[in-house]
C-alpha cells in the first residue's frame, strides 16, 4: 500500500476508535474527552489539505512506505 492510502486508513480507524470510546451510548465507551482526539485528527487533514504537511506521512515516509508516484515508476 502507498503512504497515501495508508494516511487514509490510519485517520480513518483514528475517527472511528476515538468515537466508540467517546461516544457514551457506545459500549466501548470510556470518557467522553476522546472526543477531543477525533476533533484532533479532523484539524490535522484539513490543515493538511491546505499546507500539505502530514506528520503520519512523514513518518511512514520514515518507516520506509513508498508513495504513489515511486510506486508508479518502479513498475
Amino acid at each position: 500500500m502507498t503512504i497515501e492510502r495508508w494516511v487514509r486508513v490510519i485517520a480513518g480507524s483514528f475517527v472511528l476508535l476515538s468515537l466508540a470510546l467517546g461516544v457514551q451510548t457506545s459500549p466501548l465507551y470510556v470518557n467522553v474527552n476522546w472526543l477531543w482526539f477525533t476533533a484532533f485528527v479532523g484539524l490535522n487533514l484539513l490543515q493538511s489539505g491546505f499546507t500539505r504537511f502530514c506528520p503520519m506521512e512523514t513518518l511512514l515516509r520514515r518507516l520506509g512506505v513508498k508513495s504513489a508516484g515511486e510506486t508508479a515508476c518502479s513498475n
